[in-house]
């Protein structure tokens, strides 16, 4: 893997705003979203009340051609990433809790009702809208036994700056540029998460090394484990 000779470029992702509700009373606008269903009422202050959403970013690859990051956009290009990376719109943490409190799955899809509109979102409904993968590795913690070449340690070590360097964990600090710049995608992008951004997970190297190595990845089974 070629390696860009300037660690200090810094990752453009950009923060998707937040709508928030303008409604005026919050016991009269949960009764109309869950259609007066006191036990999923009940079901969402329990789980999901407090929950933070967070808020989805967004990465232009044009700033990659710009920066002359070509190479981390062609990674992300062959993954069929590029339409989901630069989905933009307002969020609504109110409603997206609603959602996940009445959310279930099987295999194929994701269900869901909201305000008494049913939603299924399969395959055609990722593809569609975010042009994901639905076929290739599902590359998750766990998942690697069909990466036979995927050695956490090895491949962590070989995105460092001081591949000598001694450590009990995975940092991103220590990454040259381009495996950072996957870092940040993958951890505050495809599978996001609310904590602890400085530290690599094995799932977060697992994808990584997929998106490096140019291995297709099942984006949609990643996206909706996660």
């Amino acid at each position: 893997m070629a390696l860009s000779s300037n660690p200090r470029k810094r990752t453009k992702l950009t923060v998707v705003k937040n709508a928030c509700s303008d409604e005026p009373n919050e016991s009269a606008y949960l009764e109309r979203w869950f259609c007066r269903n006191q036990e999923s009422i009940d079901d969402y202050y329990k789980l999901y009340n407090r929950k933070i959403i967070i808020s989805p970013k967004m990465l232009s690859l044009d700033w990659l051609k710009e920066e002359k990051l070509g190479e981390v956009r062609s990674m992300l290009k062959f993954q069929k990433l590029d339409q989901f990376l630069k989905l933009t719109g307002n969020t609504y943490p109110d409603l997206v809790n609603v959602f996940l409190t009445n959310m279930w799955y099987d295999d194929e899809c994701v269900y869901s009702q909201v305000k008494g509109i049913d939603f299924a979102i399969n395959d055609d409904v990722w593809m569609n809208v975010t042009g994901l993968n639905n076929e290739g590795a599902v590359a998750t913690r766990g998942n690697s036994a069909d990466l036979e070449s995927f050695n956490k340690v090895h491949f962590y070590k070989s995105c460092l700056r001081d591949q000598f360097s001694v450590s009990r964990t995975y940092n991103v600090g220590g990454l040259v540029a381009i495996p950072r710049i996957l870092a940040y995608i993958v951890i505050w992008i495809l599978i996001p998460r609310g904590f602890n951004h400085a530290t690599l997970t094995e799932e977060d190297l697992i994808l990584m090394y997929c998106i490096t190595s140019k291995i297709t990845v099942n984006w949609i089974q990643v996206i909706r484990d996660h």
